[in-house]
């Protein structure tokens, strides 16, 4: 990597690549472009800090002879990297460095002729502390205090739990569970009051932000005490966890995660396209560790989109989205690409099997495990589904309609049923609601049963777990705060190891131009 980027660094990254970063009125960079970019590159790939690298910068020589500084030369101030990172994150391009890289792979044609994709994620630890409900309100009080013209006075004057000009929490006993609850009381009291003073004004973003996160930790973990109507502004710790729950004000976008029932983690999701021939990253996205629209499916579906390695297949395709297509192997005897995703059961919803019929994708997708209601008993695909007479037929051979929102209600036919015991527990019979796109999901089941099928996703994961090793190796905590700066920083690793990738496969400038492999 070293050598390559000593050689080849300009070409790779050329001036023009930054060029809007420093438009008219912005400045001009202090330092060349392609040495930002390459102590970048090097910077992700061996998991340094902003210190670190520039002090690699400054007495290695590897570092020094990639970069084309001589011996001599000094490296510059770390906030330089800070200062660019920014820039990046804030533009419209902020992956113009993996885009390079990209580039590279294309020209080289290492994914020529390869149409098989793999979809996975890993949970990324975040840079901060998890909050417990007590600092999260403190923190979001001196917060507003600190962004909100006039909030200062207002919390001076309306507040009691604690004195906000002070960090940390207020000194109680914490082993005694009845000045606890009452503490929890008073801060939440406290938030409403000031939120309910402020004064009327126009708040900038970051003031907003302060006032609207104020709100939020105030309200999502408690609930009104139990002898109150919860008009009267008492309050106690909730008995359960708030969906979507956020755990840090100093980083509101790092979530929960299960990575199993009993493994909690608090950070990020990083998603990946890999190709698992080569091991080439070929898109990435970095969603918070859960929450609505960050799951695995949801944001699979976006990155497949956003893969521009793969041929335009929609328009080879007459997909019906309602019949079996996770099989069809029709086309590929044709002589016509076939764009095959492998990827775990966690990519298994109707809703991605739907987008990748529409694209005319294959899905190699391990199925969703079926939970009967009675253990041992029948499943959802014991039972028939008729969608042209919208009827459900049971083991028993009992039939029910489907109603417009996609129930089948057995309810009496279950009584004296001989099977019922198998079926369900419910004293009104079994109820089964079915999926919009419940024939491409029992289809798709169907096909996970072929041998060819459970071949190709063995032969093929191995790859894909060996990227994701290589994505996390020394990076399982993130170093930044918020999706945006921790997605750039994910791109930029990806970009890394697709270099040091392609660097493996033999990758070379030929005197003519252009990239190519050995």
């Amino acid at each position: 990597m070293f050598a390559f980027l000593a050689a080849h660094r300009r070409e790779l990254f050329p001036d023009e690549l930054f060029a809007d970063l420093f438009t008219a009125g912005r400045g001009r960079p202090s330092v060349p472009v392609e040495v930002v970019a390459s102590v970048l590159v090097l910077q992700t790939l061996h998991s340094l800090s902003d210190r670190e690298a520039v002090e690699a910068l400054t007495f290695d020589l590897r570092w020094k002879a990639a970069c084309g500084l001589a011996v001599t030369d000094a490296g510059f101030h770390p906030t330089t990297l800070t200062y660019w990172r920014r820039r990046l994150a804030g533009s419209d391009r902020p992956e113009r460095i993996f885009d390079a890289v990209r580039a590279v792979v294309a020209q080289t044609g290492a994914l020529a002729g390869k149409h098989r994709r793999a979809l996975d994620s890993t949970i990324l630890d975040d840079a901060v502390a998890t909050q417990d409900t007590v600092t999260q309100i403190i923190a979001a009080i001196r917060r507003v205090a600190r962004e909100v013209p006039g909030a200062a006075e207002v919390i001076a004057a309306q507040t009691r739990a604690h004195d906000y000009t002070q960090p940390g929490k207020p000194r109680i006993a914490w082993d005694d569970q009845q000045a606890r609850a009452e503490l929890v009381d008073a801060l939440v009291g406290d938030a409403h009051r000031v939120l309910g003073h402020l004064p009327e004004q126009e708040l900038e973003p970051r003031a907003a932000e302060a006032v609207g996160l104020l709100a939020l930790v105030a309200g999502q973990d408690v609930e009104p005490a139990p002898d109150s109507d919860g008009t009267d502004g008492r309050w106690r710790i909730a008995r359960r966890t708030a969906p979507d729950r956020v755990i840090s004000t100093v980083d509101p976008d790092t979530r929960h995660a299960h990575k199993t029932r009993n493994q909690r983690r608090d950070g990020y999701k990083a998603h990946l396209v890999v190709e698992p021939d080569t091991g080439i990253i070929t898109a990435t996205a970095l969603t918070p560790a859960s929450g609505p629209g960050n799951s695995d499916a949801a944001v699979g579906i976006d990155l497949l989109t956003r893969d521009h390695t793969l041929p335009d297949t929609t328009a080879d395709t007459t997909a019906d989205t309602t019949a079996d297509t996770t099989a069809d192997t029709t086309a590929e005897t044709a002589g016509e690409t076939v764009v095959e995703v492998l990827a775990d059961s966690a990519y298994g919803t109707g809703d991605m099997l739907a987008a990748l019929a529409q694209t005319g994708y294959r899905a190699i997708i391990k199925p969703w495990p079926l939970r009967p209601t009675v253990e041992g008993g029948f499943s959802i695909d014991d039972f028939t589904v008729d969608t042209q007479r919208g009827t459900v037929s049971c083991p028993n051979g009992l039939t029910t309609h489907l109603t417009p929102s996609r129930y089948a209600v057995f309810g009496a036919r279950c009584r004296g049923c001989p099977l019922a015991a198998r079926c369900t527990t419910s004293k009104t019979g079994r109820t089964l609601r079915l999926h919009p796109h419940d024939a491409l999901q029992r289809a798709h089941r169907a096909a996970a049963r072929d041998l060819e099928f459970t071949a190709a996703y063995r032969r093929h994961r191995p790859m894909v777990e060996r990227s994701i090793a290589w994505l996390t190796r020394g990076n399982r905590r993130l170093r930044f705060r918020g999706t945006r700066l921790n997605d750039l920083w994910l791109s930029h690793r990806a970009a890394a190891l697709n270099l040091r990738r392609l660097l493996a496969l033999g990758l070379h400038r030929p005197t003519t131009g252009g990239w190519a492999l050995t």
